[in-house]
C-alpha cells in the first residue's frame, strides 16, 4: 500500500532536518554570557593564558616560523610532509633538552612521543593502552573535562578515590583495585589507569607528597596498573623560579631502577605546551616508559595520521632553539606569580573568616572552602546575577557529585588590578550569601 504524501509537507520536513545552528565564534568562550573577553562579567572559571599574554607569545611565533619556513624550503620542506608516529627525532630531542633544563631533571627523547595536547594524549593512553573494559580510577575531585573524556568510554568503569592534603589515600586506592581487578584482554598492557594531576592539582591545588608518590610506583608495579599523570602545570611554580620544580611522578617510577633492562614502567607523564607557550598551537608530549612508547608507535590511528601535528612540532622545534620557548614560559611565570598574588592577598583580607584556602605554589587555582551547610552551584548562580562574577563551583570537578561546599578560581587570564577588584567582590558576594543562607 502506498500513501500518498503532499510533496509541500514532504519538502519542509527535509528543510527542517537540514537546519543548522551556527553560532559565530572567534575562540572556545566565545557566544555565551561568560565571554572572559567581555569584562563586564568577571569569569574566573577561564583556564587559559589572557591576550596580554598571548600578544607575546604570537611574536615569537612569527620569529621561529619565518626561520623555519625558510629551513624548510632548501631542504626538501619534510615538515608538511606525514611525520614518524611518535614524532620526529629532532623534535623529540629537542623538547628533551627543553625538559630536562625545566625540570632539572633528565629526560630522554626516546621516552616522548608527540601529540595534539593533553587531552589528546588522554584519549590516546585509554584507547590504545587500556583494556575496553577497564576500570579508571579517578582522585574524588579531579579535573572536569578529563571526567567528560573519559565518560565518553562508556564501556569503561569510572571509580573515584578519597584524596588526601598530599595526595590520594592510598589504602583505599589499594582496597578499590583489589575489588575490581581483572585480567586485561589479549593486546592491550592494562586492565586499569589512575588518572590524576600529582603537581599543582586541579582543582585543589595540592603537590602529591614524595612519600605518597613512592607508595603509588610501589602499588602501580603489584598491581600492574597504569598512572596517567595530567602533568601540565609542572613547569609553572612560583616559590624560586630557579629552584626545581616539583619531582614528577615518572621520575619515581625510573628513580631505583636505574632505566635497567626489563623496566616495565607504570607512568606516563602527560605534558603540554597549551599553559606555558599557547593553547592553539594543539601541542603536547606523553614521556612514557619503552613498553607504551612502542604500542604508540605502532597505534594505527597514528600510523594512519603520522605525527600528530607535525608541522606545529617543527616550528615550536625552532622556537625552543632560538631560546624563545624559554623566555616565553619565563615571561608566563612571572605574570602567573603576580596574578596569583594578587588574588591570594585579596583573599586573605576580604573572604569571610569561615571560608578558607590555600595559596598554591604554582598552576592555575585557588579552591576554596565553604561551610559544609552552603551549596557552591547556588552560590555562584547568585554571585553571577547579583554581582556579576563567575566561578565554577565544585560539584563540576566530582563524579559522584560531591564538594559541594568547594569553588574554584582561576588567576591564569585577568591582570593582576582587575583580579583585586573582581575578587574583592567575590568576597562581597560571598559574606552577603552566607548571612542570607545562615540566617534563622
Amino acid at each position: 500500500m502506498l500513501f500518498n504524501i503532499p510533496a509541500r509537507n514532504c519538502k519542509s520536513n527535509v528543510l527542517r532536518a537540514m537546519e543548522r545552528r551556527e553560532v559565530p565564534m572567534k575562540h572556545l568562550f566565545d557566544g555565551g554570557e561568560l565571554n572572559v573577553y567581555d569584562q563586564k562579567i568577571a569569569n574566573l572559571s577561564a583556564g587559559a593564558p589572557g591576550p596580554d599574554l598571548l600578544g607575546l607569545s604570537a611574536e615569537k611565533f612569527q620569529q621561529a616560523t619565518e626561520k623555519r619556513i625558510k629551513y624548510e624550503l632548501n631542504n626538501s620542506s619534510f615538515l608538511f610532509q606525514y611525520g614518524p608516529t611518535i614524532g620526529t627525532t629532532e623534535f623529540r630531542k629537542t623538547l628533551a633538552s627543553f625538559l630536562t633544563e625545566g625540570y632539572h631533571s633528565e629526560v630522554h627523547m626516546s621516552d616522548l612521543v608527540q601529540t595534539s595536547g593533553a587531552t589528546n594524549g588522554l584519549h590516546l593512553i585509554l584507547s590504545t593502552l587500556v583494556d575496553l573494559a577497564g576500570v579508571i580510577f579517578v582522585d574524588e575531585y579531579t579535573y572536569m573535562i578529563a571526567l567528560e573524556t573519559i565518560a565518553q568510554f562508556n564501556t569503561m568503569k569510572i571509580v573515584p578515590v578519597p584524596l588526601d592534603e598530599d595526595g590520594p589515600n592510598v589504602d583505599s586506592l589499594q582496597a578499590l583495585i583489589d575489588q575490581h581487578r581483572f585480567e586485561a584482554t589479549k593486546g592491550k598492557l592494562f586492565w586499569g589507569v589512575y588518572y590524576t594531576i600529582p603537581t599543582f592539582h586541579n582543582p585543589t591545588g595540592i603537590v602529591f607528597s614524595a612519600e605518597k608518590c613512592q607508595q603509588l610506583i610501589r602499588l602501580a608495579r603489584e598491581t600492574d596498573i597504569l598512572i596517567a599523570c595530567d602533568d601540565v602545570y609542572n613547569l609553572l611554580h612560583y616559590d624560586d623560579p630557579t629552584a626545581p620544580p616539583p619531582k614528577r611522578l615518572f621520575a619515581y617510577d625510573i628513580a631505583d631502577m636505574g632505566r635497567m633492562d626489563g623496566w616495565r614502567g607504570n607512568v606516563i607523564s602527560n605534558g603540554s605546551f597549551s599553559k606555558i607557550l599557547s593553547p592553539g598551537i594543539r601541542l603536547g608530549w606523553m614521556e612514557c616508559p619503552p613498553r607504551c612508547v612502542e604500542a604508540f608507535r605502532n597505534s594505527g590511528v597514528l600510523k594512519s595520521g603520522g605525527a600528530a601535528n607535525n608541522y606545529t612540532g617543527g616550528v615550536v622545534c625552532t622556537l625552543i632553539q632560538m631560546g624563545l620557548a624559554q623566555r616565553q614560559l619565563e615571561h608566563y611565570s612571572t605574570n602567573y606569580s603576580m596574578r596569583l598574588n594578587a588574588m591570594a592577598e585579596t583573599l586573605v583580607e576580604h573572604l569571610p573568616k569561615v571560608c578558607s584556602f590555600r595559596k598554591p605554589k604554582g598552576g592555575y587555582f585557588v579552591w576554596i572552602r565553604f561551610p559544609t551547610h552552603v551549596d557552591c552551584a547556588e552560590f555562584n548562580r547568585y554571585c553571577l546575577e547579583k554581582y556579576s562574577v563567575s566561578a565554577i563551583p565544585g560539584i563540576r570537578f566530582s563524579i559522584t557529585g560531591e564538594a559541594r561546599h568547594f569553588i574554584r578560581l582561576t588567576f591564569a587570564f585577568h591582570e593582576p588590578d582587575y583580579l583585586r577588584r573582581s575578587v574583592k567582590t567575590f568576597c562581597q558576594a560571598a559574606a552577603d550569601y552566607l548571612a542570607i543562607v545562615s540566617s534563622p
